[in-house]
């Protein structure tokens, strides 16, 4: 069984509440009714925005936040970004647990689904960097853990900080150690292997292997690896001695120096290998969400439900 199969089979075992707040999309209709039948979750779906005492709850909350971030908006005001932008109502909902988590982005941008989701839910304070982690699943390949990976950071930080790439890859280890049957193998990409190069970027890559080291070392992390002696014990023994790495060769984590790369990458690999990329999930954060591309597919949005509801157990 392919781990998504996988994963649709563990939600359904202890289906969680999944707010659908693009309901008006055909795509999230046609993958609702599905998720139902299968009972993968209990869908929450919003189509229209109706003024009633819940909804009220939710701007009164939402204005308490502001106020604590020292940025107060007018009800007025929030009311007319709420009917503009439901993904705000839907990530206040999983705030106040009137749900479990959400999954938007099919006719939202992902900047609009991560602000609503950075402004509503807290910041996990072990981590303290949002971050877009796809799960890539390749068909016939022999990597990663049998052909599935965690891709991050995809679609959040455009050029993170060490103290953001430990975080990120401290976020996506998790991700994986939730989702895989295998421990998490987690490898800091770069154009050089273990000191082929040496770049300012390149000490900012060892230094937050380092931080992950100090601050979780039950965490199986190497860097800098070139994607290759990430993945291919054979091109890990030419390029970097495998002996004491727990991850070169056998990466299935894979954490990209900045957004060019980690968007370019899952893009790439989705396209020419025919893989499939679920999320981006938006990790970091106290409770579970996930991001969907403009250009989703009906088993995107299915996939997506089933990997928050899992996150959400």
């Amino acid at each position: 069984m392919s781990l998504l199969a996988e994963m649709r089979k563990r939600a359904a075992q202890a289906p969680k509440r999944i707010v659908l707040p693009e309901g008006t999309d055909k795509r999230i209709k046609k993958a609702k009714d599905y998720i139902t039948e299968h009972k993968i979750a209990d869908t929450i779906v919003i189509k229209n925005v109706e003024k009633t005492d819940q909804f009220d709850r939710i701007v009164d909350e939402f204005s308490k936040i502001c106020a604590e971030h020292k940025k107060s908006m007018a009800k007025e005001d929030i009311v007319k970004l709420f009917t503009k932008n439901t993904v705000y109502i839907a990530a206040m909902m999983v705030k106040l647990n009137m749900a479990d988590g959400f999954v938007a982005g099919a006719s939202h941008k992902t900047s609009d689904v991560a602000r609503a989701a950075l402004k509503s839910l807290s910041i996990d304070e072990t981590i303290k960097v949002m971050s877009g982690a796809f799960i890539i699943e390749v068909p016939d390949s022999s990597y990663g853990h049998k052909g599935a990976f965690v891709f991050s950071d995809c679609g959040i930080v455009p050029f993170p900080t060490k103290e953001q790439l430990a975080g990120i890859a401290i976020a996506a280890a998790g991700l994986a150690a939730k989702i895989m049957s295998a421990r998490p193998k987690v490898a800091m990409l770069s154009y050089s292997t273990k000191g082929s190069a040496a770049t300012h970027d390149l000490d900012l890559i060892r230094e937050a292997v380092e931080l992950v080291k100090r601050s979780h070392p039950q965490i199986d992390i190497d860097g800098e690896l070139q994607v290759d002696a990430a993945l291919d014990h054979a091109a890990a023994e030419i390029k970097h001695s495998i002996s004491g790495s727990s991850v070169a060769g056998m990466a299935n984590v894979l954490i990209f120096p900045n957004l060019d790369s980690g968007n370019i990458a899952y893009k790439l690999i989705q396209r020419l290998a025919k893989a499939r990329a679920v999320g981006p999930m938006l990790l970091g954060l106290e409770r579970p969400c996930c991001d969907l591309s403009r250009a989703c597919s009906v088993e995107d949005v299915i996939d997506a439900v089933a990997l928050t509801g899992v996150m959400a157990q």
